[in-house]
């Protein structure tokens, strides 16, 4: 039976949500093998003089132990 570990990763992007999860879990696979699945648990966007500049994200990174 496999063992599934999950690590927290915070992650921005000045293009999305979309972006700022792709960055999440390619920065996490430099360092992390057998990664399964990744659940946003948060977005927010910096916003500066009325204007949206930042998208965020918490993201939870599943993977299995070898």
């Amino acid at each position: 039976m496999p063992i599934v570990k999950v690590i927290e990763v915070i992650a921005s992007s000045e293009k999305g949500i979309d972006d700022a999860v792709r960055l999440a879990v390619e920065e996490a696979s430099k360092t992390v093998r057998n990664i399964d699945s990744v659940y946003v648990q948060d977005i927010k966007a910096h916003v500066r003089d009325g204007k949206v500049t930042t998208f965020g994200c918490v993201c939870k990174i599943s993977f299995r132990l070898d």
